[in-house]
């Protein structure tokens, strides 16, 4: 996706998941009744909108800057996500505790950051940053016609501990490394990479060993999410 808008974080507690019967007015289209969200949840219950019929129990939990690309540990204990913060220049990454509402931060605070996410264990992180090419924030691209992902070539993909300690850099090709997740198996991390001249998605190793091309047509490929089982791969084209 070459165009993003951030928004703050909200999460959505419970959702209903089968699509709408084709006649909204007929007894078929009452809602189901949803649990009540758990009463340590951090954050602010908000109410959905008239047009939002199938959320409930919505609680918001950034308040302030520029929060987005959150993504759940896989105990569902905590959220990762990139922010930037009221007088910061650049995203950094942070991780949310759900039953406090605290937050870390746990990049560097050099250069500018993305696409963060848990591994399976839940004691490291990946997220995407370019501090090793210049501390300072990468030049902002024109807003002028709207909101612009910018592409920047400095991107790599790094792991970390959970807390940042122990950072090591998985990427070292020229060009945009980034939105790296992992397979819920443990075995794989897809991300997206222009190292070929496109934009294409690749597969390596936790190590960031075997790297293998997945996508090769024309146009952006990228934002892939492994399917539970660790065979398949979701993405935007």
């Amino acid at each position: 996706m070459t165009q993003r808008t951030l928004y703050a974080t909200a999460l959505v507690v419970f959702t209903l998941s089968a699509c709408a019967p084709a006649d909204e007015g007929s007894e078929n289209s009452a809602q189901p009744s949803v649990e009540a969200a758990p009463a340590t949840l951090a954050g602010q219950p908000i109410d959905a909108q008239p047009q939002e019929v199938r959320l409930r129990n919505i609680r918001q939990l950034t308040f302030g800057g520029e929060n987005a690309e959150a993504y759940f540990s896989y105990d569902g204990t905590r959220l990762i996500y990139q922010a930037r913060k009221p007088g910061m220049e650049c995203d950094q990454i942070y991780v949310l505790d759900l039953a406090t509402g605290e937050s870390e931060q746990v990049s560097t605070g050099e250069g500018r950051t993305t696409c963060a996410y848990f591994y399976p264990s839940g004691d490291e992180i990946l997220y995407s940053s370019t501090h090793h090419h210049d501390a300072s924030c990468p030049v902002t691209p024109d807003f002028s016609m709207g909101y612009v992902w910018p592409i920047y070539d400095t991107y790599d993909v790094f792991v970390a501990g959970a807390d940042g300690s122990n950072l090591r850099q998985l990427t070292t090709e020229d060009g945009y490394d980034a939105e790296a997740t992992f397979s819920p198996v443990g075995d794989r991390i897809v991300f997206t990479s222009v190292r070929d001249g496109d934009l294409d998605l690749y597969s390596m190793a936790p190590d960031g060993s075997d790297v293998r091309r997945l996508t090769d047509r024309i146009g952006y490929d990228g934002g892939a999410f492994f399917s539970p089982d660790g065979s398949k791969i979701i993405w935007r084209a």
